[in-house]
Order: structure tokens, then C-alpha cells, then sequence
């Protein structure tokens, strides 16, 4: 896959992802953001939080090792440096597809966990939103993806 669109559209095409920096409380940070923005538009998505047990009433998970179901992919919305360890997780259990969340500023991005993504197959996006693409996209992430684009701040 050579574009953002097509990343893009292979990522959200799958069933099954999982949502690694979920909050323990109900705050609307990104990773909850996403993850409610995923199971409201029906895919089955398992947040990931070492330090939690509960999302809301749902279950959350300790890695991604963890999770019930194999997942298709994962979205990573923690600090830059727990995406490093992320990533080596989803090599050695076979997710092919990794999103690492940024809207403005460094997000979740890891220049050192993108190539590690490259060096191993994994289909990574670095930067960027769901929510910008998920339908139905709001006004608001229809604003920050145009914004981001004029300004060429888009991931390739």
C-alpha cells in the first residue's frame, strides 16, 4: 500500500481493532474518544490499558497479547516511547495494521517505532486521526483533516 488513502481505508475495513491508551476514567482524550468512536460505528474494539481493568463497563485489557479475539489492528494513542514496546507486540502476534494517533503536536508518533513497523511488514500509519476518516466524520475532525492537509502535515 503506497497512499494514506488506501492505508487508511485497509485499516478501518477491518472488524476487529484494538484501542492501546484507553483512560481508566471517562475523560475525552483520544484513545477514549476513539475507542467509543469505533464501537458506536460497529467494530468490535478491545481497549488496552495495563493500568485498568474497567473502561466504562467494558473490560479492558493489560497488552494486546491479552485481548479475547486476535485484532485485525491497533490504534495507539500513549506516549511515543510505549508505542515502541506496542509495536513489538503486534509483530510477535501476527497485526499487520498499526495507527499511531496525532491530531497537532508529536501524538503517539515513534520515528523508531514506524521503522519497526517497516522492518517487520506491519502496515503502519503514522499520525493522523480515525475520527478524520471514520464515518460519519464530525465537523470538527472534517476541519483538523483539511487543516492538516493545506499545511501538508498528513502522513504519507
Amino acid at each position: 500500500m503506497d497512499t494514506l488513502k488506501e492505508k487508511v481505508d485497509d485499516f478501518l475495513s477491518q472488524k476487529c481493532i484494538a484501542v492501546a491508551g484507553v483512560s481508566r476514567n471517562e475523560s475525552p482524550e483520544a484513545g477514549n474518544l476513539i475507542y467509543k468512536k469505533l464501537k458506536e460505528t460497529g467494530y468490535t474494539v478491545y481497549p488496552i490499558n495495563p493500568n485498568a481493568d474497567m473502561v466504562g463497563r467494558d473490560p479492558c485489557y493489560p497488552d494486546l497479547k491479552s485481548t479475547p479475539t486476535p485484532v485485525d489492528g491497533v490504534v495507539i494513542c500513549t506516549r511515543p516511547g510505549v508505542a515502541n514496546e506496542l509495536v513489538k507486540q503486534c509483530a510477535e502476534i501476527g497485526i499487520k495494521r498499526v495507527w499511531m494517533h496525532r491530531s497537532f503536536g508529536q501524538g503517539s508518533v515513534s520515528d523508531e517505532a514506524a521503522d519497526y513497523c517497516h522492518q517487520q511488514g506491519i502496515t503502519v500509519i503514522s499520525g493522523a486521526c480515525p475520527m478524520m476518516y471514520c464515518q460519519p466524520v464530525d465537523f470538527g475532525h472534517k476541519c483538523m483533516r483539511w487543516v492538516l492537509g493545506a499545511f501538508g502535515k498528513l502522513p504519507k
